[in-house]
């Protein structure tokens, strides 16, 4: 996993602050993680899939309105930025500059919009048990390479957990492979009922 940091803010900005922003390559090509240095996101996480989901926050849509971002993630202190096209030599400089304006700025990461996060209280126990072993062992790892996985639905006929892929682990090329031979095998081995894992 490579590593770099950015320069302090220009001297030109009105907005002096110095801040380092460490910048890390992830399996998914197309994605990069940037570090602030600061939380993101103090509880749970958000995923924008397009520009439009990115009116709920004031810096995805800072960071949507750049050419050629296609995919926005924010993890508890960490942001990752998919690519549309081109290379990230010329798109890593304007993501820094976004990123550093608005945390310098002491902008809002998030606008009123609550994020979504998975419900347990109606859910069965097997339910209850592939959430519970998809936080504790899944996401925690995924975070490390700038992605997230969250349950979406379980279908008892066919025993099949549906999962959405986040962040760099979106269109990731190794995203089937983490699937099938990673969360797929796990889940079958704690809770008999699971026979596989799709992304949804």
């Amino acid at each position: 996993m490579l590593k770099s940091a950015s320069k302090p803010a220009c001297p030109s900005s009105p907005y002096r602050t110095i801040m380092f922003i460490q910048t890390e390559s992830t399996p998914n090509p197309s994605t990069l993680k940037f570090l602030p240095g600061r939380i993101v996101m103090a509880e749970g996480t958000a995923d924008f899939a397009d520009a439009a989901a990115a009116a709920a926050s004031p810096l995805a849509a800072a960071l949507f309105a750049l050419e050629d971002v296609a995919r926005v993630f924010f993890g508890h202190d960490f942001i990752t930025v998919t690519k549309a096209q081109g290379e990230w030599a010329h798109l890593k400089a304007p993501v820094l500059g976004v990123i550093m304006e608005h945390f310098t700025r002491n902008l809002p990461v998030m606008g009123n919009t609550p994020v979504k996060t998975a419900s347990t209280g109606s859910d069965s126990a097997i339910v209850r048990e592939i959430i519970e072993l998809i936080d504790t062992r899944v996401r925690p790892a995924v975070a490390q390479d700038g992605g997230d996985i969250v349950f979406d639905s379980f279908d008892e006929g066919s025993g099949t957990v549906f999962l959405h892929l986040q962040g760099a682990c979106a269109g990731c090329p190794s995203s089937r492979m983490t699937l099938k031979n990673g969360i797929e095998n796990m889940l079958k081995h704690y809770i008999p009922e699971v026979n596989a894992v799709e992304a949804v």
